[in-house]
């Protein structure tokens, strides 16, 4: 790698780190830098999911009292994100290279809209607590469905899979929104974890920008309660957003 690619990958894990901490979105920042220092699409995809899980997988730890009242839901859960991330893993790894380039302004532009909406995502969710509608078996067995759908969306690309998460959550019932965050968290760890896994036994992973990536993204994740503390979570929307706008025209028009 050159110096100036090196400096571009550090500081660019270091801001995705921190957007995470404060408000989400950091793959908007470090998914295009790898592009942008040449590796491929595929490989980056991989590298950027291996290079940001550490922090996420962290952050389990932080839930574990809400956690452990959830160990029906544990099972069943876990059992599909694992799956989901295990197929949509081994979907990238089949995919022509070709095929992902033309898909990522499409996945940049979904991932785009959903952290616009998961304001009103999350509205709904919290006005889901307290709720006693029961959920019928056979729309449970729908909504399970559709979280293996975004399971498999998780490993193959994922951005914007918490919200996904909260927002199946919510349709089924989800009463308490710390409970409902820490079960996303495990999930998001597990689908990501496999698929980082998958990668490595594919050996996909740049492991040389993947380090420099991970020691930027850890420092940041560190900061970004600093930060956190002093800038309005509004702001750093906002910031993501533009920024996330702007990727997106890039790789529609580029």
């Amino acid at each position: 790698m050159e110096p100036t690619h090196m400096f571009l990958l550090f500081i660019a894990a270091m801001v995705a780190g921190i957007l995470n901490a404060v408000a989400g979105g950091g793959s908007f920042i470090s998914f295009p830098a790898l592009l942008f220092t040449g590796v491929p699409a595929i490989p980056a995809n991989a590298t950027n999911t291996a290079a940001l899980w550490p922090g996420a997988a962290a952050s389990v730890g932080a839930y574990r009292e809400e956690l452990q009242r959830q160990r029906g839901q544990l099972k069943l859960f876990s059992g599909l994100s694992l799956l989901g991330g295990l197929l949509g893993a081994l979907l990238l790894l089949r995919m022509r290279e070709s095929v992902f380039v033309q898909l990522i302004p499409y996945l940049m532009l979904l991932a785009t809209v959903v952290f616009i909406a998961s304001p009103a995502i999350t509205r709904f969710t919290r006005q889901r607590q307290g709720s006693t509608g029961q959920v019928s078996p056979l729309r449970r067995l729908g909504l399970m469905l559709v979280y293996l759908l975004v399971a498999i969306y998780g490993g193959f690309f994922g951005a914007g899979l918490g919200i996904l998460t909260l927002a199946v959550l919510a349709l089924l019932g989800g009463e308490n929104i710390h409970e409902m965050n820490a079960l996303k968290t495990l999930q998001a760890a597990l689908i990501n974890g496999i698929a980082v896994f998958t990668f490595i036994f594919a050996g996909i992973i740049q492991w040389p920008q993947m380090i420099i990536m991970t020691t930027g993204a850890i420092i940041g994740g560190y900061s970004g309660a600093a930060v956190a503390r002093r800038m309005p979570t509004r702001v750093v929307r906002g910031i993501v957003i533009v920024i996330s706008v702007v990727l997106t025209t890039y790789f529609f028009v580029r």
